[in-house]
């Protein structure tokens, strides 16, 4: 579908506003600054495998954060914002189209497991590897295409996951400016996955920028976006490789950081401890980066009109600090999938506010399009909504329910209640007395567990109901 085709009806109409977002003197109902000229810029930043712990804001008194938590100060720091999947394809895509995995098609990863396993794949066995060839179904329609009826320039700089075919990479999806790597991880310093080159600039790949730490790379691209499109309305979407853990063959694999920032930290040549260090350290690096972008707003005179949303991928890897939630990255535990998220949005949140709201990654796109004045297609079925009345404080959020899967692996949340059912541990649990989900209440509450399974298996109808998408629907 063209951008030309993309209807511009309101979107108030179809999901609402909170009034007291419309009241705030902010943002107008079309999502205009208060200079009423121009739809607000967007500044979507996006962290790889960071715990719920690990941001000083989050009551983390070990990792330097502070230009994270000085966001936190201006806007408000949410508490139980959950992610779609506990690992990052999955998560990236239903950020960018709104819509749960198992409806948009995107519901495992694209990944060469075989390097799990000390594999090194050649040039030739590389390129018709899942990997390479596999990737978002050309028919979903992602977020800057939605933007771009409002006159929105896109650029994307990190890690864009969604598959490396030039049929899927960024500028077919939508975005019209692309510098990162495409697939689900890198060499902090060679940009190569496993020893595959893996950096890109738009459609192109490109090797020129080797040897220069990534975090650094990337935001450079993202200072040049803003400064080049500065008079016009901006979605700039950063989801950097930090912190995740370097993809390399050498075992135990580290998490790169520069020396400044390793210093930073006193454990940082203890042997025992340096692995933990170089996670925080990176942590602090990409935390720096973002003061980066974030005082470039204010030189710019755009802080006041742009929103700026912070969250991580997925739960924190075996390095992280996920605490106090049970869990890490890849499980359907709190820790695998409820993740830090910072909003500063003028005019709707207010400075220091603390929402313990339930919310999720899919009612960005539906909030974001709201802002720009724009609507989905009127084929495309959203599975979230339009959170700006919930920051404000002035409206309950609609999420009631959640519901996650991977592979043999399940979990469901509604209201308070999460039920999880795993390789890695199962139970029923009350989550407004036990966010570490450390008591089992499925024998004491049955008729409970009884209800949030017929809500799981519903929500599994509506999904395999749903038109089938690929890669991994049989249609």
């Amino acid at each position: 579908m063209s951008d030309a085709t993309l209807p511009r009806r309101r979107f108030l109409q179809s999901i609402g506003l909170g009034a007291a977002a419309l009241a705030s003197g902010g943002f107008n109902a079309w999502g205009q600054g208060a200079s009423g000229k121009r739809p607000p810029n967007i500044l979507l930043i996006v962290s790889d495998d960071q715990g719920y712990g690990d941001l000083g804001c989050y009551g983390n008194g070990d990792i330097l954060t502070p230009s994270l938590d000085a966001l936190a100060r201006q806007g408000a720091r949410l508490t139980e914002f959950y992610v779609t999947w506990p690992a990052c394809t999955p998560s990236r895509g239903s950020l960018l189209t709104g819509r749960y995995p198992q409806r948009n098609g995107t519901y495992d990863m694209y990944r060469n497991d075989k390097v799990d396993y000390g594999h090194a794949y050649g040039p030739d066995e590389y390129a018709v590897s899942p990997e390479r060839i596999l990737g978002m179904d050309t028919r979903e329609v992602l977020l800057p295409r939605m933007l771009g009826a409002a006159g929105y320039v896109s650029g994307i700089f990190g890690k864009w996951d969604l598959g490396q075919l030039r049929r899927f990479l960024p500028l077919q999806r939508g975005f019209d400016d692309f510098y990162g790597f495409v697939n689900t991880g890198i060499d902090y310093y060679t940009h190569e996955r496993y020893g595959v080159p893996s950096m890109y600039r738009d459609n192109s790949p490109t090797t020129d920028d080797k040897g220069t730490y990534a975090t650094d790379l990337l935001t450079r691209e993202a200072k040049r976006f803003i400064r080049e499109h500065r008079d016009e309305p901006f979605f700039c979407y950063v989801p950097y490789n930090a912190p995740h853990i370097a993809s390399i063959l050498d075992k135990p694999r580290p998490v790169h950081a520069p020396e400044k920032f390793m210093n930073l930290y006193k454990d940082a040549n203890d042997p025992d401890r340096q692995r933990k260090v170089q996670h925080m350290a990176a942590i602090t690096a990409m935390d720096e980066s973002i003061g980066e972008l974030l005082e470039l707003l204010d030189e710019l005179g755009l802080a006041d009109d742009t929103i700026v949303i912070f969250f991580s991928d997925n739960g924190g890897h075996s390095l992280a600090d996920n605490g106090p939630l049970r869990g890490n990255k890849g499980q359907m535990f709190e820790g695998g999938i409820r993740v830090p998220c910072v909003i500063r949005w003028p005019g709707v949140t207010e400075p220091g506010r603390v929402c313990d709201s339930f919310l999720t990654s899919l009612e960005v796109l539906p909030s974001l399009c709201g802002a720009a004045g724009v609507a989905p297609p009127d084929d495309v079925v959203l599975d979230g909504f339009d959170m700006r009345g919930v920051l404000a404080g002035s409206e309950p959020s609609r999420r009631t329910e959640m519901f996650w899967r991977r592979r043999e692996d399940r979990a469901a949340r509604v209201d308070q209640w999460k039920w999880v059912d795993s390789q890695r541990g199962s139970g029923l649990f009350d989550l407004s007395g036990d966010a570490g989900e450390e008591r089992d209440l499925s024998d004491e509450k049955p008729d409970v567990l009884r209800m949030v399974q017929d809500r799981f298996e519903d929500w599994e109808r509506r999904m395999n109901e749903a038109e089938p998408r690929g890669p991994f629907r049989d249609y």
